[in-house]
């Protein structure tokens, strides 16, 4: 590599142009840009050879683009986690290596061990755009999520007063998907002024021509959601850099620029081939090729020799989260004559740490997004307090769970709150990206389980657990009555991480404990993962959570009316649910789990499998969900499905007769 090229790592300290102040870019900027690009197209093909995998052609077209946004932003090496720095997303995440490449030129880290060890297992350098990498705003992959990403950092910006301008580069192929349309139209309508998305149109896709696999009008679409639309040549620097400029001073709404490239961009044999080398890396005849055409050195048997014989450098812990700081107040104690939904005490208690921290300068904002459900999920409270905190997201699910989750990274106590089928089981893709994305976000589902009653099956959530253990990361808590709720919704927003709050549709009787004082009031304060003795008995433990107490407690006084002495828990976190725990209730005798919840994947099979890991026999049975239920009231599913008071009874009596 020559001097020349070694010093493009300098170029925020020699570049005097940085930025999109000047009217026009100047010839050595130009300059500068031109060779940039033809040393990342090189470094795209030696990553993807080295490597054997990955997609080079889609890079090479959008290397332009990536040269102009990432040496004109505003951004630089040594101040990756500066909260005014302009923030670029990569939405296409298979282009990895081009992104990669510009920010290792640019001396964000060492770019020969991105060469090396890209896709390597143990490598930051993965094969889709992880957040890992200084540079890397956003972990993507997942095609049609990083505009609703953008939209989140934009958002966060407005609630905060921060000025910045968020970058967003995206395929063309991706404009298929519905959550681009639902960011789009979540931008023109909150009036998100610093975006530019800029789409590298190389016509191409996986399968083919885009136009031939799923036609989609992108720039009439953008259109018609009232943003700005422009088309350059995407291999154009002086057009690219007016549309930006353009783009930056329009305040009429977000701006969109069409960028017209050529997949395989500089390489002659790859322009022809097209699609053909989409996802295919060079083989070393064709790679020498290329880098004949592209005028570069031909490194490839020492990036190879580095593969084999070094490992990949350990990486720099990255900061994930912005700090939060705010006040959460003392719980609201209700009394035994108290009968209200547990989604009406969480929406209290987010009401109450509002009014706290709404006027104080010290503490950081807090947002509730909804669904067009609000007075539902009880946000609305929220709002009334705070509206300018408030954040309609309409019939949008998937865009809003994704903005919520960059919002939650970005300082400031970030709550969606939606139906459990809608909050969970419809945006499980968009919750799994949030999980990768290590965010801070409050889930609240409400109308889960056969509580919700007569919306019948599709609006029954009986499988949170299951899909919600199936996120890394994320902890679950199913409070039991309005007092457990109230205290849990206060722990969450001090406690960092992802939680998912589970509560019902309907009335939950606030849970006595045995001088009938409220179990969960005063003297009671949550903590995630304690088992709560509900009641003592030394012949078996139940164990239950949520709505299911209730039911649970009635079974458990008519059983001591009959000398079936179980001990009653209750699981509000059933997740982390530990061997110890299970192995003391194993010395207590029989265990039966009971719940209203699938019975393949809710705490019956988190017990199951604990009593496993003991090694220790018992008794074991399993009440649950067993299938979709119908419409009805709450009080005829329960009797329906087998999961009400007398369930349990019949159960526990079996149980003593056979022993």
């Amino acid at each position: 590599m020559d001097k020349k090229n070694r010093n493009l790592k300098d170029w925020f300290s020699e570049q005097p142009e940085c930025g999109f102040k000047a009217e026009t870019l100047s010839e050595l900027t130009q300059a500068k840009l031109i060779e940039l690009a033809r040393i990342v197209r090189g470094d795209i093909l030696t990553m993807t050879t080295v490597a054997a995998s990955g997609h080079p052609g889609g890079p090479l077209s959008s290397a332009d683009i990536y040269a102009t946004v990432f040496c004109l932003a505003n951004i630089h090496p040594t101040r990756i986690n500066d909260p005014l720095r302009d923030r670029i997303i990569i939405s296409h995440g298979h282009t990895s290596a081009g992104c990669y490449a510009v920010l290792g030129r640019l001396g964000f880290f060492d770019i020969e061990d991105a060469l090396a060890h890209f896709r390597r297992c143990g490598s930051i350098f993965e094969g889709h755009v992880e957040r890992e990498v200084p540079g890397c705003e956003w972990t993507t992959g997942n095609l049609g999520q990083g505009l609703s990403a953008g939209c989140g950092f934009s958002l966060a910006a407005k609630i905060q007063h921060e000025k910045y301008h968020v970058f967003v580069l995206m395929s063309d192929a991706e404009q298929a998907k519905g959550q681009v349309a639902e960011a789009q139209r979540f931008a023109k309508h909150h009036k998100l002024n610093n975006i530019t998305c800029m789409i590298d149109y190389n016509e191409i896709q996986i399968s083919g021509s885009i136009h031939d696999v799923m036609h989609v009008n992108i720039a009439k679409n953008y259109e018609s959601d009232g943003w700005n639309v422009l088309e350059v040549n995407g291999h154009n620097f002086t057009e690219l850099y007016g549309a930006l400029r353009t783009s930056l001073e329009d305040s009429r709404g977000p701006s969109v620029i069409i960028c017209h490239t050529s997949i395989g961009k500089g390489v002659s044999f790859m322009e022809e081939a097209r699609e053909h080398y989409h996802g295919r890396p060079l083989k070393e005849d064709e790679y020498a090729r290329a880098f004949e055409e592209l005028g570069l050195e031909n490194k490839l048997a020492h990036f190879k020799t580095q593969r084999e014989q070094t490992a990949p450098k350990e990486a720099p812990p990255r900061k994930f989260q912005r700090a939060i700081h705010i006040e959460t107040g003392q719980p609201l104690t209700y009394g035994l004559d108290q009968k209200l939904g547990n989604r009406d005490a969480f929406g209290k208690a987010l009401e109450d740490i509002a009014k706290l921290n709404k006027d104080k300068a010290n503490t950081n904002p807090i947002i509730a997004l909804d669904c067009d459900l609000k007075e539902s999920v009880r946000t609305h409270l929220f709002e009334h307090i705070a509206p300018e905190w408030f954040v309609e997201g309409g019939v949008q699910e998937h865009n809003t769970v994704t903005i919520a989750g960059v919002a939650s990274v970005e300082g400031i106590l970030t709550f969606f709150a939606d139906f459990g089928v809608f909050g969970i089981d419809e945006v499980y893709n968009q919750q799994r990206l949030n999980a990768i994305n290590h965010t801070n976000l409050k889930t609240v589902i409400t109308h889960s389980g056969i509580n919700v009653g007569q919306d019948g099956k599709t609006h029954h959530c009986i499988d949170y657990l299951g899909l919600a253990k199936n996120l890394p990361g994320f902890k679950v808590i199913v409070p039991a009555d309005p007092n457990q709720t109230d205290r849990a919704l206060r722990y969450v927003s001090r406690v960092a991480g992802n939680f998912l709050i589970v509560t019902g549709r309907g009335k939950n009787p606030v849970i006595p404990d045995q001088d009938n004082n409220p179990l969960f009031g005063d003297n009671y304060a949550f903590t995630y993962g304690v088992v709560d003795i509900v009641r003592d008995g030394d012949k078996g433990v139940i164990m239950t959570y949520g709505a299911s107490l209730f039911e649970a407690l009635q079974a458990w006084e008519k059983m001591e009316g009959e000398g079936i002495s179980f001990a009653l828990w209750n699981i509000s976190a059933p997740l982390a649910l530990q061997k110890e725990d299970v192995e003391k209730a194993i010395f207590k005798g029989p265990i039966i789990t009971f719940e209203d919840h699938l019975i393949h994947s809710g705490l019956g099979s988190i017990v199951g499998e604990l009593i496993a890991a003991t090694g220790m026999g018992t008794i074991f049975r399993k009440i649950g969900v067993a299938d979709f239920a119908p419409s009805g009231s709450t009080a005829e599913l329960y009797c329906e499905m087998g999961i009400n008071a007398e369930s349990l009874v019949n159960e526990a009596r079996r149980i003593v007769n056979s022993m």
